[in-house]
């Protein structure tokens, strides 16, 4: 599942976003920064093109993302880690940046809080959220496609967890809650391209979580061509060009803590 993740999706739908936080976290000039939920590394390699000087812990709570993202991007250092119970001492990172994963965190709140701890005072957690799904023009169509295909039951994963905290009043409510200082929230819109529909159609039944709702209805290869022909109709035969939206977020320790 990484290779097909990285492969079919990681240019296409996160790269953009990658290169937008790596640019953020290194205007704030950090020495040791922390990246959570690194999937495949497709945020790490941005780090580590924007932060040359700086020392990057990247981590994942999959074991086999975190051994094809070691390959993937060497410079980093790699551990496996979940980024709801972080084992590193207190104040050891300048920056912590999360790509998308705070939306599969169990108890977000608890998780910044740990995340407060191993900064260090006046350090920031920096991290995006998607927006809503109808906001990503692709995800949307495939949950579209989806419902076509088993209306008594579409599948709801992409709905449910990737586009489930979407609010940008919660997101600046659960980071205030977690103890940080000068929150904001940004929405922020770019444009993904793929090389193909098929192309994301793979992606999205094979290399993503959502294979895992769809093997309760069958075969998740199976559905790589009646998405692709759904896609297809959408947006052409061509290379696919996509709108879509996300949050991005920041947090600063108090230098100063009660």
């Amino acid at each position: 599942m990484p290779e097909t993740y990285d492969r079919c999706l990681g240019g296409a739908v996160f790269a953009p976003y990658a290169a937008d936080i790596a640019l953020r976290a290194a205007a704030l000039r950090p020495q040791r920064v922390l990246e959570l939920a690194a999937g495949t590394g497709v945020a790490t390699a941005e780090l580590v093109a924007a932060l040359p000087g700086a020392h990057i812990m990247a981590t994942d709570l999959n074991p086999p993302m975190v051994a094809h993202a070691r390959t993937r991007v060497p410079r980093a250092a790699w551990e496996v880690a979940d980024a709801s119970d972080l084992a590193y001492a207190d104040d050891s990172f300048d920056v912590v940046v999360c790509q998308f994963g705070v939306m599969f965190l169990p108890d977000r709140v608890a998780a910044y809080r740990g995340v407060r701890r191993v900064l260090a005072p006046g350090g920031s957690f920096l991290f995006n959220a998607w927006d809503s799904l109808e906001t990503h023009e692709v995800e949307a169509a495939v949950i579209e496609i989806l419902a076509e295909l088993f209306p008594a039951d579409p599948p709801q994963f992409l709905r449910r967890t990737p586009h489930g905290y979407a609010d940008p009043d919660r997101i600046r409510a659960d980071v205030e809650a977690a103890g940080y200082e000068q929150v904001e929230v940004e929405r922020v819109a770019l444009r993904g391209r793929s090389p193909s529909a098929a192309t994301l159609a793979e992606g999205y039944c094979l290399g993503t979580p959502l294979r895992f709702e769809l093997a309760e209805r069958g075969a998740p290869a199976d559905l790589v061509a009646p998405l692709t022909e759904g896609l297809s109709r959408r947006f052409g035969d061509g290379p696919v060009e996509f709108g879509m939206s996300a949050h991005v977020a920041r947090g600063r320790r108090p230098i100063h803590e009660a």
